[in-house]
């Protein structure tokens, strides 16, 4: 099994959590269905405002099994993608949209099961001017993003691993589920969280 799908096991948060609390984007990307999940490598876009020609290229240029993540450089007002383009990337192999901005046509995105993250729903259009660039690395938020780093989303939002942390997050990743499921373990035999943890005694709850 290789990195990217024994990421695609994982929650975001247990990543997220995992990296050190670290490579989160921010918390208004999310998925526009609830149980829309996307883990692949960054095929990384930087559109200029209101333009949308650099994402009709990526989908064609991108490899299948990649996610294309999308800067549109703070201009969130305009749906920058929508079921035709979710169509023709699905169609390719591509395995989602991320982007830091907004998107449309949801009910039909929704129903050909292509997934895809955006701020919100806009139903402005879009010019095709083509500025911007493509496969270079982006920033979305405070998260630098590669080309070829791995992309892990779900209900709860989007993390970044980058590509030489990815077996090291695999492993921490383990290791958090099996402490989790401890904890599981002695919360159904009725101990409280602040014991478990010891906050009862440090804090003298």
């Amino acid at each position: 099994m290789d990195s990217i799908q024994q990421l695609s096991r994982f929650s975001a948060a247990t990543i997220h959590e995992a990296l050190g609390k670290q490579g989160n984007l921010p918390s208004a990307i999310k998925p526009i269905s609830s149980g829309m999940k996307v883990c692949g490598p960054a095929y990384t876009v930087k559109t200029m405002p209101r333009d949308n020609m650099l994402l009709h290229r990526a989908y064609a240029y991108a490899k299948p099994g990649d996610v294309i993540i999308a800067n549109c450089s703070g201009f969130y007002e305009a749906g920058y993608w929508g079921d035709l383009m979710s169509l023709g990337a699905k169609t390719k192999g591509i395995n989602g949209l991320v982007i830091d901005g907004c998107v449309r046509d949801a009910d039909d995105i929704e129903a050909m099961g292509f997934s895809v993250f955006s701020r919100g729903l806009c139903i402005l259009g879009t010019s095709n001017h083509g500025d911007g660039y493509l496969n270079e690395p982006i920033v979305i938020g405070d998260v630098r993003i590669n080309p070829g780093d791995i992309i892990v989303g779900d209900r709860d939002g989007v993390v970044v691993v980058p590509q030489n942390r990815a077996l090291e997050t695999i492993e921490k990743s383990i290791a958090r589920e099996a402490k989790e499921e401890s904890v599981r373990k002695q919360l159904r035999e009725g101990k409280t969280s602040i014991q478990i943890y010891g906050w009862d005694k440090k804090f003298g709850y």
